[in-house]
C-alpha cells in the first residue's frame, strides 16, 4: 500500500517536520538568483527595486523570470530527494509508487489525455470566442519559452507532487494511521498555498475551490492507483500546456504563449466545471482503465502497520 511505504523503522514524525523545513529552505535559496538578477537590472537601469511580488514577476523579461522561478523548484526537488534518501532512508521509488519501478506508461497516459483535452478546449475557445483569446505568437520568444518550459515545468510540477502526494501523504499517514487525514491535509495545504497568487486578487477566494479541488483529485488518483504516476502526468500536462498556449495579465506567471486571454476571468462556472464534472470524469476513466476497486478502504481506511 502506498501510504504504508513510509512506515519503516526509525521513520519518526519529527523527520517529516525537519525534512519539510529543509525543503522550504532549499526553495528559498533557489530564489536567490532571481533576486540577484532583479537587483542587477535595478542598479544598471537606475530603477527602484520592486517592492511587491507582482512587480518582481514583471521586472525582467518573461522568459528570464520563468527560468529563474522554475530554477528554485529544481533546487527544492534535489533537496527533497536528499531528505528522502538520507534522512528517511527510503528510495525515491518508494515515495513514488508501490510498483517495483516507476510506471512511465501511466505518466504518459495521464499527460496525453489531459494535454489533448487542454489543447482542444483552448482551440475551441479561440474559434468560438475570438474576442477572449488574441493571437500572441512571436517565433523567437516562443521558441525560448518552449525550451525552458519543456525542461523545467515538469520539474516544477514533479516537485509539488513529490512534496504533497508523496512525501507529506506518507508523513500524515504515519501521524494519523489512516488514509482520509493525509488526503484531506495534503489537499487543503496544496490549495491554500495558492492564496497569494494574483488570480486570487482578481477572482476572489472562490478560486481556492478549484485549487483545493485539484488537490483532492490528485490525492484520490494517487491513493486509488497506489502511486503518483497519474498525478505526475496530469500536473505536468496542465502546467506545460497552459504555459505554452495561454497567458493573461492576471496569471501568476506571464509567458510568451501562443494566445493571450484578455477576457475577465469567470468567478463561477469555469471554476465549478473542472472540480465537479471534469475531474470526476477523469477519475472514472482512470478507474476503468486500471481496474480500481475497494474505494472506501483505499481512501478512508485505517492503517494498522506500526514502526519500531
Amino acid at each position: 500500500m502506498f501510504v504504508e511505504q513510509g512506515f519503516i523503522p526509525k521513520n519518526n514524525h519529527w523527520k517529516y517536520l525537519l525534512g519539510s523545513i529543509i525543503t522550504i529552505a532549499a526553495a528559498t535559496i533557489g530564489q536567490v538568483p532571481l533576486v540577484i538578477a532583479i537587483a542587477i537590472k535595478s542598479v544598471k537601469d537606475n530603477i527602484p527595486f520592486p517592492t511587491d511580488e507582482d512587480k518582481m514577476m514583471t521586472f525582467l523579461s518573461s522568459n528570464t523570470t520563468l527560468f529563474l522561478v522554475l530554477f528554485s523548484f529544481l533546487v527544492a526537488l534535489l533537496a527533497l530527494f536528499l531528505v528522502i534518501k538520507h534522512l528517511h532512508h527510503q528510495s525515491i521509488v518508494s515515495v513514488t509508487t508501490t510498483r517495483k519501478k516507476i510506471d512511465w506508461k501511466r505518466i504518459l497516459f495521464a499527460f496525453s489525455i489531459w494535454g489533448l483535452f487542454s489543447a482542444g478546449t483552448t482551440l475551441v475557445t479561440y474559434y468560438t470566442s475570438p474576442n477572449n483569446l488574441v493571437f500572441n505568437f512571436k517565433p523567437i520568444p516562443f521558441l525560448i519559452l518552449a525550451i525552458i518550459a519543456t525542461l523545467l515545468i515538469p520539474i516544477q510540477t514533479s516537485t509539488e507532487e513529490y512534496i504533497f502526494r508523496g512525501y507529506l501523504m506518507q508523513g500524515f499517514g504515519l501521524l494519523a494511521k489512516n488514509k482520509w487525514f493525509p488526503l484531506l491535509m495534503t489537499s487543503l495545504i496544496f490549495g491554500t498555498m495558492h492564496i497569494f497568487n494574483p488570480e486570487v486578487d482578481k477572482m476572489g477566494y472562490i478560486i481556492l475551490v478549484y485549487y483545493i479541488g485539484t488537490g483532492f483529485f490528485l490525492g484520490i488518483i494517487t491513493l486509488m492507483d497506489e502511486g503518483m504516476e497519474l498525478a505526475l502526468g496530469f500536473h505536468a500536462a496542465n502546467n506545460l500546456i497552459t504555459a505554452l498556449l495561454v497567458t493573461s495579465n492576471w496569471s501568476a506567471l506571464q509567458t510568451n504563449s501562443i494566445f493571450k486571454d484578455v477576457s475577465e476571468p469567470s468567478k463561477g462556472f469555469e471554476i465549478i466545471l473542472p472540480v465537479f464534472i471534469i475531474f470526476p470524469l477523469l477519475i472514472f476513466i482512470f478507474s476503468k482503465k486500471y481496474k480500481w476497486n475497494n474505494w472506501k478502504e483505499k481512501l478512508t481506511g485505517k492503517i494498522n502497520i506500526t514502526t519500531n
